[in-house]
């Protein structure tokens, strides 16, 4: 007789506890999976939430620089000079600075070596006589204009030659010119000098009298036959103002004549015409003497000090109101505690130093009207520069002894102020929000406004979303509530396909052809809503009283496939409505009308182009998140709804949608996020023009798009390249900000609706 396994003994308990076992093992493995799981998604949350402060603490080291506060550190120079410098010095320094030069009081050109490896010696002036040097001009880097007591000017020209051969060797190579005198009617000698050498020929004026100038124009002509000619012509100029001449300015260009006067004004003159020079207005600077006049880099912006420590810079500024431009103050620095007496530009930037009878030396900004630096210097400085790469600044006291301080100033023309508000820039009639980081002449001053990309960020989102939005929520709760189950497993899908096409296409379709496109066919396109949206009622209207049996051919769910024809019908009249209506009532060309009646300009690709580019990539997220949202609402509130009574658009409206509000906010600030950060659309569909226009039919420039312009060309480590790291940084708080704010509405929406 067989046995079975019941009939084992202890059989019948084995199998029970081996099931247990097995049950035991089994949910001791779940747990440790439970807990490898649980630790793989906090670590890869760590691991995100790590990755965001990396990328903002790297963002937030290349900006911090931008404001950090300049620095300056005295340098040991081995060297001074052997005599004490001329009246208006010469005083200068090489790149490297190795070599230093100062026209001295004897009547040499003095040089010495600061890095003390080998002296130089002095270089007599060729041409000077018995004459004594009195005056100097500075005609632009490292060329000057000397003036003599006799009524002569010599031209001097400053060369340094490398050479690396073995390690780094810097010679002084001066080059002086033949003196030419600018007083033909005597040998008076000059006081005070002012020149300047465009194209066109050379200005100078110099001071042979308490008010009395003398103006030499040299001019060159070119007869189209035969060597050019070259010509002068001497006029004296009687200064018309109160006091006596202390200080003499020419710009760069020849055109203006600055004359200070020990009254406290500022006498302008033009010098355009070929006729005498013409007193253009007198300008109240204060009541102490005028002792500096000179321009910053670009000769557009005018340095006015004066004996009491005032420091002011003025520019020719033209008005609104058809008024001949005037000379307007721009900025008032801090004041010195003693009289002002020497004043140099920089080469590089927008920055100049002011020296004292005090001793003190300061560093200012024109741009930002700022006082970056305040120095003691050991003993009053009579003449001052700035080293050519503007990271030193060297002065030189009456008795030749050289004063050298090595400068941190990476970013001077960065701050706060200059950043998001109006800034009064060279050449504008009034302070605007401008971005320009780039020109065509070193002299260029930077305008780096980040006003302009927030708003155009801000604009460009707002015409996305003013498009995207109704579009989306209301498709979605058409496909939530009232399409046929088998048509939206096509609709949803298709829609969701939509946004994995990339936004480089998008932007390429958009720039291409669809701005060509609106351009042709705007008052249609502008007509198309209304018309579609009478066709569409209409059509219902029909549609209510047509026959059971027709309605009966379309099935519930799938009244879409009717609606099409209507809108498509409807956008074809619209569009020529659209043409009647510009031939008839806009005179032909909708864009003169518009610049001639509403005064709006047509820019081909603009913001509505970006509205309906961008619409189109933000339309499939908010679609698919609003569209889940309103299917994951419970069936029985709907049942609930229907059975008292209610409609199905009264459930849908006032049920349905107040409970999904939760996800559909989340919906709209998702699509929100996705068009603040949007850069290839932008980049492609839009002029990038930084405006501050809300005009639709103009374009704009956004963080995104800028960030993606500029950062390929910005110089590592310079001021451009650190405020597009702002930029971002700006365009991350922006994000975070909003996101922040919508999860907080998101909760309270939810703890609103949650009893539901």
């Amino acid at each position: 007789m067989a046995l079975s396994a019941e009939t084992l003994p202890g059989a019948g308990r084995a199998a029970p506890a081996r099931s247990a076992a097995r049950a035991v093992a089994r949910q001791v493995h779940r747990r440790r999976l439970d807990r490898i799981a649980a630790r793989v998604v906090v670590a890869g949350g760590l691991l995100v939430i790590g990755s965001i402060l990396a990328i903002l603490v790297v963002i937030g080291a290349e900006v911090v620089p931008l404001f950090r506060e300049p620095r300056a550190r005295t340098v040991h120079t081995a060297a001074d000079f052997s005599a004490g410098p001329a009246a208006g010095a010469a005083f200068g320094v090489d790149e490297y600075r190795e070599v230093a030069f100062v026209l001295g009081a004897d009547g040499r050109l003095h040089l010495a070596d600061l890095a003390g490896r080998r002296p130089w010696p002095a270089v007599a002036i060729p041409g000077l006589g018995e004459a004594r040097l009195t005056a100097t001009a500075r005609l632009g880097p490292s060329r000057y204009l000397l003036g003599t007591s006799d009524g002569r000017t010599i031209p001097l020209g400053i060369n340094f030659e490398l050479d690396f051969s073995s390690g780094r060797s810097v010679t002084p190579s001066p080059i002086f010119g033949p003196p030419t005198p600018v007083d033909p009617e005597g040998r008076r000698p000059i006081l005070r000098l002012a020149a300047a050498a465009p194209a066109g020929g050379a200005v100078t004026v110099a001071q042979v009298g308490p008010r009395e100038l003398s103006v030499r124009v040299t001019s060159e002509r070119r007869p189209l036959v035969g060597a050019p000619r070259r010509e002068e012509a001497f006029r004296p100029l009687q200064v018309e103002a109160d006091g006596e001449v202390t200080a003499l300015a020419i710009d760069g260009r020849g055109h203006d004549l600055f004359v200070g006067t020990s009254r406290g004004q500022v006498v302008r003159y033009d010098l355009r015409g070929s006729a005498e020079p013409v007193r253009v207005e007198t300008v109240g600077i204060g009541r102490a003497a005028v002792t500096v006049l000179g321009f910053l880099i670009g000769d557009r912006t005018l340095i006015v000090a004066d004996a009491g420590g005032e420091v002011s810079s003025w520019q020719v500024v033209s008005s609104d109101d058809g008024l001949p431009p005037r000379l307007t103050r721009i900025h008032r620095f801090a004041s010195h505690p003693a009289g002002v007496a020497a004043f140099a530009a920089s080469a590089r930037d927008k920055g100049f130093v002011t020296t004292d009878a005090a001793g003190g030396v300061y560093l200012h900004h024109g741009t930002t009207g700022r006082t970056l630096l305040r120095l003691a210097g050991p003993e009053p400085a009579v003449a001052a520069t700035i080293a050519p790469k503007a990271d030193a600044i060297l002065t030189v006291s009456a008795g030749g002894r050289i004063t050298h301080w090595a400068v941190d100033n990476p970013h001077p023309e960065v701050t706060l102020g200059t950043l998001f508000t109006p800034v009064w820039y060279e050449g504008y009639p009034r302070p605007d929000l401008v971005w320009q980081s780039t020109g065509g002449t070193d002299d260029f001053e930077p305008k780096l406004s980040l006003t302009p990309l927030v708003f155009g960020t801000v604009k460009g989102t707002v015409y996305a979303l003013l498009f995207a939005v109704p579009v989306a929520l209301l498709a979605a709760l058409y496909v939530s509530e009232f399409m046929s189950p088998a048509l939206r497993a096509v609709v949803k899908p298709v829609v969701e396909i939509m946004a994995a096409l990339p936004s480089v296409v998008l932007g390429f379709l958009a720039g291409l052809w669809l701005a060509p496109v609106i351009e042709r066919v705007l008052p249609g396109l502008v007509l198309t809503p209304p018309v579609a949206a009478a066709a569409i009622l209409l059509a219902a209207g029909a549609w209510a009283v047509a026959p059971a049996g027709l309605r009966r051919w379309v099935r519930p769910g799938a009244e879409l496939a009717v609606l099409v024809p209507v809108v498509l019908v409807a956008g074809a009249a619209a569009f020529a409505l659209g043409a009647g209506l510009e031939r008839l009532a806009l005179g032909g060309d909708y864009r003169a009308w518009l610049r001639s009646a509403l005064g709006l300009t047509w820019d081909q690709r603009n913001s509505l182009v970006v509205g309906i580019a961008m619409g189109f990539a933000v339309i499939p997220i908010i679609f698919t998140v609003a569209e889940d949202s309103l299917a994951g609402v419970p069936q029985h509130l709907r049942a609930g709804s229907l059975a008292l009574g209610a409609t199905r658009w009264q459930t849908a409206l006032r049920v349905v949608v107040p409970t999904a509000s939760p996800g559909i906010f989340s919906a709209v600030m998702i699509g929100f996020g996705r068009a603040v950060g949007e850069t290839m659309i932008v980049l492609m569909a839009t002029g990038n023009t930084p405006v501050m226009d809300w005009s639709i039919f103009s374009g704009f420039r956004a963080l995104s798009a800028n960030i993606a312009v500029e950062l390929p060309e910005a110089p590592e480590g310079g001021t451009l390249f650190r405020v597009l790291f702002l930029a971002a940084l700006l365009l991350f708080a922006m994000t975070f900000a909003v996101n922040t704010a919508a999860e907080v509405v998101r909760l309270r929406l939810r703890r609103k609706y949650r009893a539901l």
